[in-house]
């Protein structure tokens, strides 16, 4: 029987419920259990670059709280267990 690798894709679809469950869980809980909504914001503001015939715009934000940690730290380990 051939041996299963463990998807990366499934890995990062994972994480990126995880995080999201996890954060809003945090928004609906922010109000009773306050540790649950501290959160940070990093990343850098939207950047638009007018080229005439062509305009870009860049940017990344990540909103990351507490429980939306949490959700990706469960997400890594349910894939570890898979």
């Amino acid at each position: 029987m051939k041996a299963m690798g463990k998807n990366p894709f499934l890995l990062l679809l994972l994480i990126a419920v995880g995080g999201i469950i996890g954060g809003i869980i945090g928004d609906i809980f922010r109000d009773s259990v306050k540790i649950l909504s501290y959160g940070k914001t990093i990343g850098f503001n939207p950047m638009t670059i007018d080229l005439s015939i062509l305009k870009l715009t860049l940017g990344f934000v990540l909103s990351l709280n507490l429980a939306s940690v949490l959700g990706i730290i469960l997400a890594i380990i349910i894939f570890s267990k898979l």
